[in-house]
């Protein structure tokens, strides 16, 4: 194998992992974020919480890993949407891992709340509430508004550099544009983002997502063109 395809198949595996990942850890914070007293009798889900915690830890990991390996070829091509796909995956990743800490901290001080004697009641359900708030909005701006444009820069130089089928490219240039469409619907109330019209505005980035990983784990780069392209730039 030589590096393009190593890093093809990398990438694929990435992708893929970062749904599962995504999909398990949303399954998995279920009691926590449907549960509003949870924060004083969550105790007995607490290790499924932390798994889940787990799971979108390597959820943020598999996307600064796609990132990072995505960047070297991406910047042979252009280096300024080289740097901006980076950035944005890596704020999407931050703005996650903010999220897992903001449900991690419920499960501290859901530990704390049994160790007192009189604890304040109310004090603890506003703090949960708020940090499941915190989280909320998170999953919002992580996985769809910032998901957007990094979707669109990917995809745009997929489209012009022809590394991968065109309709590939195109369902990601459209999965981007709804995906970040949908973010702003939310935040200004027209739908929850956990609804019909949110998964049907999300189905398109998915298929991306995932058509793209099949394609580089099956076939890699288009070999004729990534010799051409990245050849003649040394």
């Amino acid at each position: 194998m030589n590096s393009n395809r190593d890093i093809a198949i990398i990438v694929g595996v990435l992708y893929i992992l970062a749904a599962v990942t995504a999909i398990i850890g949303f399954a998995l914070y279920q009691p926590i974020l449907t549960d509003p007293e949870y924060i004083i009798k969550g105790s007995a889900n607490e290790m499924q919480v932390i798994w889940g915690a787990f799971n979108e830890l390597i959820l943020a990991f598999s996307i600064i890993g796609i990132s990072v390996l995505m960047f070297p070829i991406i910047n042979k091509e252009n280096e300024s949407l080289a740097i901006g796909y980076v950035c944005f995956r890596l704020l999407e990743a931050t703005i996650i891992i903010i999220g897992i800490i903001s449900l991690l901290s419920i499960a501290t001080l859901n530990w704390e709340f049994g160790k007192e004697v009189a604890p304040n009641v109310s004090s603890y359900l506003i703090a949960g509430k708020l940090l499941v708030t915190i989280h909320n909005w998170t999953f919002l701006l992580g996985p769809n508004l910032v998901l957007g444009p990094s979707t669109l820069m990917m995809s745009y130089f997929l489209y012009d550099s022809k590394l991968v089928p065109r309709f590939i490219s195109v369902m990601g240039l459209v999965g981007g544009t709804l995906v970040s469409i949908c973010a702003m619907l939310v935040m200004i109330g027209v739908f929850l983002q956990v609804s019909v019209w949110g998964a049907i505005l999300s189905i398109p980035v998915f298929a991306y997502e995932m058509s793209l990983a099949v394609w580089l784990i099956v076939k890699g780069f288009k070999s004729s063109v990534v010799y051409s392209s990245f050849s003649s730039k040394k």
